[in-house]
């Protein structure tokens, strides 16, 4: 069983790339058991959600030339 530290580091990881079967079957075990990593997986989406939503555009990012 991996630790709260392993999970939190695949938690991150889940937001840049795809988890490996395995790794979303070790998460998704440990989420069911362990409430602390539950509520930092809620946390962290959360973040990520508003990250997003208030980052800046493309359009905002290269202001039109002079």
């Amino acid at each position: 069983m991996k630790t709260c530290k392993d999970i939190s580091e695949l938690l991150s990881d889940s937001m840049d790339r795809t988890l490996t079967a395995r790794e979303r079957w070790a998460v998704r075990l440990h989420l069911w058991l362990c409430r602390h990593c539950s509520r930092f997986q809620t946390q962290l989406h959360f973040l990520h959600k508003a990250a997003e939503r208030y980052s800046p555009t493309e359009h905002d990012k290269h202001p039109p030339a002079k």
